[in-house]
């Protein structure tokens, strides 16, 4: 009896000693969960490193324009491209170029958002329809974005239309396959439980489903996005129209048109900002979010 009473005692020990240790690491975890990283450590860490990048870039910039490597009309000095900006700026239509373009862009991916995510869903979860279209959305994901601007003039004239049938054609395969991948990667556990727990139909997709295949899908948005930015760009570059306003993409022809590298390398890096502006402000976050809803990511 005693030896019993002793065991029990024994058992309880340790598992208030383990409650104790579980508490203590969750209580680490929340620390560090909680604890605002230092303006120091966030310079260092995450600021500083492009910075040095862009002012190395600019640097090796001048002194390839200073040693002379090639005629002064192929590459524009840093100066006249920042000359370039601040015409722009004067005759205020710098931020019309840049707007332009933006709200073309953003509307095709939410379109194309719209469209691929059910397209992906149907594809991942019926056979038929992954034997059938499965093979045709890999095609279109590797066909190049340019290839679809003369048949999308021809069909819809040159107009906005044409700017977002272009962007669907690009976006739309990335971002269902981009679920499509996701879903493959969901453990078949957690559908099996899903369904114990009576998650059927549409509360199964939308409870299980889903937040088990966010990884793989956002990873299919970043891609998407990245093809309406390079479909638009293509669309712009070729379609040409007084009434289709001057864009980013028409920006960099006219320079061409008028011999202006000035004006090309203005339209090439205000490009390469907005996509990069655009994967810092939206998608990143949400990566972020993600990976630390996950256990992933400790620190912001």
């Amino acid at each position: 009896m005693a030896s019993t009473e002793s065991s029990t005692s024994v058992v309880k020990d340790s598992s208030q000693d383990l409650a104790g240790l579980e508490a203590g690491l969750d209580a680490l975890d929340a620390v560090r969960t909680t604890r605002r990283t230092p303006f120091r450590q966030t310079f260092v860490q995450k600021i500083l490193p492009p910075v040095v990048a862009v002012v190395l870039v600019l640097v090796v910039w001048q002194i390839l324009v200073s040693a002379k490597v090639t005629d002064a009309y192929k590459l524009p000095s840093p100066s006249a491209v920042w000359h370039e900006v601040e015409d722009a700026w004067l005759q205020g239509t710098l931020l019309e170029y840049i707007w332009t373009s933006v709200s073309r862009g953003l509307l095709g991916f939410l379109m194309a958002l719209v469209i691929g995510t059910p397209l992906g869903l149907i594809v991942a979860r019926v056979r038929f329809v992954r034997a059938a279209i499965g093979p045709i959305l890999s095609g279109l994901q590797s066909l190049p974005s340019v290839a679809w601007v003369p048949p999308a003039v021809i069909w819809l004239g040159l107009n906005d239309q044409m700017m977002y049938a272009v962007i669907l054609l690009g976006a739309v395969p990335s971002i269902a396959n981009g679920l499509v991948a996701g879903v493959d990667q969901v453990p078949p556990l957690f559908l099996r439980a899903g369904r114990t727990l009576g998650a059927t139909g549409l509360r199964h997709t939308w409870h299980i489903v889903m937040p088990a295949a966010l990884p793989g899908y956002l990873a299919g948005l970043k891609q998407g996005w990245a093809f309406s930015w390079r479909s638009l760009m293509a669309a712009e570059i070729i379609a040409q129209s007084p009434d289709l306003g001057m864009g980013l993409g028409q920006l960099l022809e006219a320079g061409r048109t008028n011999s202006s590298m000035s004006q090309v390398f203005l339209a090439i890096l205000l490009i390469l900002v907005v996509g990069i502006a655009i994967d810092l402000l939206i998608f990143s976050p949400l990566e972020r979010r993600v990976l630390r809803s996950r256990g992933l990511l400790v620190k912001s």
